[in-house]
Order: structure tokens, then sequence, then C-alpha cells
């Protein structure tokens, strides 16, 4: 199995990388994987202590103890584009982008190995057919997916290089200070609680992040944003907003408790894509319109405030 590294994962110790990724396989025997040579990176050995650079090319053994399939499902897609070589998804709210060991149904991947079958590419393995990049699970939006391996590798370039652009409208707890912001604070992993990220300096293995702030509406308890990502790091905006004081709607792990209305977790939305297309280098743009829990915390504050 091969898996190409991306910016959500940079930065992961290699085992807990593997930990996460096999969550029924223990610590020790991963360990031990790594360091009987079984797992490969870039062509090398390495410690199990080895962090992560996006762009490292993982290749291991079958670490499960039985084959892990997953299976097609036949759930709707809402397909904002489409051609020969990739689509663009709206991902709903609640739903994971790809499989895990734990959770092996419900998820976009199953949605589209029943739509397209092998008609996807397998650069990261069968647990992320087709996927070039990913949304938390409670963040709905625009997702890229590749149709065939060349596809994903020149729309994975551009993540790369940062010339896709990505837009999301969020609501903001309180009342945001300044029209516009730009936040550059090192995101990084969690000193304490490895499964979050935080600002962490450079020097203890921070990675630049850059996330742009306009003010679309204000009300007295919340603010209505639009957000650009210069930088693609795992929770970045969810940090920066936490960060600043100011964290995204409902977001139970960065934020502050529930708002006045209730959601399913955070009030976050990627509504704006623009990349150039594989073969033709046409630019594409996309845009669609607030989603479910977006309106509900708008409309709740607007009415308040007629």
């Amino acid at each position: 199995m091969i898996i190409f590294i991306d910016e959500n994962d940079e930065n992961k110790r290699l085992d807990n990388y593997l930990s996460d990724m096999f969550t029924d396989i223990s610590r020790s025997k991963i360990q031990k994987y790594i360091k009987d040579g079984k797992v490969l990176v870039n062509n090398a050995e390495k410690k199990p202590a080895y962090f992560l650079k996006e762009g490292d090319k993982v290749e291991f053994e079958k670490l499960e103890e039985e084959e892990l399939k997953i299976e097609p499902q036949n759930i709707p897609l809402d397909i904002v584009y489409e051609d020969d070589n990739m689509l663009v998804v709206n991902k709903p709210s609640g739903m994971l982008t790809h499989p895990t060991t734990i959770e092996r149904e419900n998820t976009l991947v199953n949605a589209l190995l029943y739509k397209y079958g092998d008609n996807l590419s397998d650069l990261n393995g069968e647990f992320r057919r087709g996927i070039l990049h990913r949304l938390d699970r409670n963040t709905s939006g625009l997702l890229m997916i590749a149709k065939n391996n060349m596809a994903h590798e020149f729309l994975a370039q551009q993540i790369k290089d940062h010339t896709i652009t990505k837009k999301y409208r969020a609501i903001v707890k309180g009342n945001y200070n300044g029209d516009e912001d730009r936040i550059e604070e090192p995101i990084g992993r969690h000193p304490k609680y490895p499964h979050k990220m935080a600002i962490v300096p450079v020097k203890d293995g921070g990675k630049e992040s850059v996330t742009l702030l306009k003010v679309l509406e204000r009300f007295k308890e919340a603010t209505y944003v639009e957000l650009t990502l210069i930088t693609g790091r795992t929770h970045q905006i969810r940090v920066h907003m936490s960060h600043r004081h100011h964290p995204v709607y409902n977001d139970s792990m960065y934020g502050s408790g529930e708002g006045r209305v209730k959601t399913e977790e955070q009030v976050l939305q990627s509504y704006y894509l623009s990349f150039t297309k594989p073969i033709t280098g046409e630019i594409i743009e996309l845009e669609i319109e607030p989603d479910e829990k977006l309106n509900k915390v708008l409309t709740f504050y607007r009415n308040r405030r007629n």
C-alpha cells in the first residue's frame, strides 16, 4: 500500500500516523513493523518517531489482520462540477470524507465507489479512492475528486503549491474587531492532546499558516465572516479563530460551548473553489449557496435584529 502525505498529516510521527489509520492494531505492533523495515518513507527505512513531511511517500505491507474491504453504498452525491478526469462534490456536514478502520460505511468514498467503481484514482490507497483533500466531518462544502492518477497528481501539485483558491463562510462567536484581518500564526500538533492542533512556534515544529478574514455581517453575539486559506493546515480556520478569541460557532473542540442556536458542531462551509483543470489548463471557479447550518444561525440573528 502506498500513501502520499498531504498537509493534513504533516508533522505527525510515523507510528502515530499508522496507529490512527489502523486503530485495531496495537501501537507496539505497528512500531515493530516499522523497526523491521516493513514501512518505507521515500523508499528508505525510518524510525517510529520520524516526523512526516508533506509529499512523503509512505509504503508498507498489509498491516491488517484481515483484508479490510470498503463497500460501495448508494448514497446521493451533490455533484457541482464534473468532467472526464475529475469532479467536485458538495459534501454535507456529518459525513466523513473517507473510511477509517473503525468507520467503514456512509462516507464520501463509499458513495463514490458506488457511482464510479474503479474509475477513481488509487494513489492514496483503497480507503481514499479519488480523495485529494479533506474536510472535517462536520464541515460542509466543496471537495475535488480525481477519477484517475494523472488528474490526481496534477491537482495534488496545485494543492501543494497553494495555487488553488479555497474560501469558506463561517459564523464566529462575538463581534469581531475590525472588518478585515490577516492571521499569520504557525500551526502544529497540540503538545498535550495529539488529536488537536494548536498555535505552535516554528522552532517547535509549527508550520507557517495564513488565513485572510473579511467581515460580511455583524450581530451582537456573533459575526458572519468569509475566510480565505493561503495555506491549508489541519483545522487551520478553527485554530486561528480560537486563537483570536472568536471560535467558530458551536465548535466543541476549539470553541467555548454551544451558542444560542443549536447546530451539528461548527458552522463552517467551504463555499468557493478555483483551480486549473487537468489537460486543458482552463480555470474553473465554483461557488455554492450557504448551507442549512449557516442559514439557520443567520436567520435567528437577523430576526432578532429586526
